[in-house]
């Protein structure tokens, strides 16, 4: 089989995992199913693969999300709260220090989450630090950002290619069974 098959109960995970499906297709599957629809495409995908191979709802993991309503004034001298949330808040806390250039990055929201206790000092220390490494080289891309990577694999291997030709070649990888990450092979999709 490689032609991609609709997402439906009759499939089994195997299928399921051996090809890329829209995190948008698996809210509808986990609707029309009665699953929760809530996190990332990971969790989703989790979800759906337990369910088709037992038929029973995975259990959720209920991490309540803190507030910013319980923090007051945000100092360089304040602790990072667990289970932060990045708010507006906090943003006007971060573009105040670093500049109007600040953005919540991917890197800098992890470091957060994974520094509760931590000053809010030390926290515009690491997004100084995070931004010298991104200069630096690569940076990893999270495994539920398929398409990012493949888009960037592309280009590292194809200069002078378009954006056009990049998606007409991940369309065409996507449709397929296995992984999802740029091959040369892939080019054959440009002579269609």
């Amino acid at each position: 089989m490689n032609e991609r098959p609709d997402l439906n109960k009759e499939l089994d995970s195997k299928t399921f995992r051996s090809f890329y499906y829209l995190k948008e297709e698996l809210v509808v599957f986990c609707r029309e199913n009665n699953l929760p629809v809530s996190g990332g495409k990971l969790e989703l995908a989790e979800r759906i693969a337990y369910f088709l191979d037992t038929g029973k709802v995975l259990e959720t993991s209920s991490q309540r999300r803190a507030t910013t309503s319980g923090i007051g004034s945000i100092t360089e001298d304040t602790k990072i709260e667990p289970n932060i949330v990045c708010s507006e808040k906090h943003r006007a806390f971060f573009a105040e220090k670093i500049g109007k250039s600040f953005s919540f990055n991917v890197l800098f929201q992890k470091w957060l989450k994974s520094n509760a206790g931590k000053t809010y000092g030390e926290a515009i220390d690491a997004y100084y630090q995070i931004l010298e490494e991104k200069k630096k080289g690569k940076t990893t891309i999270d495994k539920q950002f398929e398409y990012n990577t493949y888009i960037r694999d592309f280009f590292e291997d194809n200069q002078g290619k378009s954006l056009d030709e990049a998606i007409v070649c991940w369309k065409y990888k996507k449709s397929m069974q296995g992984h999802n990450c740029y091959e040369k092979a892939d080019l054959v999709a440009l002579e269609k």
